[in-house]
């Protein structure tokens, strides 16, 4: 009984590092996108 919960928390474990990793993967910049520099701070 315990080694079935423990495969199911398993999958559930790295089914969620894969689904992060995924969605870490897909935000990239288009090509024409640039960084815009920090402008000085004007107190």
């Amino acid at each position: 009984m315990w080694i079935v919960l423990f495969v199911i928390a398993l999958l559930f474990v790295l089914g969620g590092a894969l689904l992060l990793l995924r969605s870490a993967n897909s935000h990239k910049l288009p090509e024409g996108v640039k960084a815009q520099p920090y402008g000085e701070d004007e107190d």
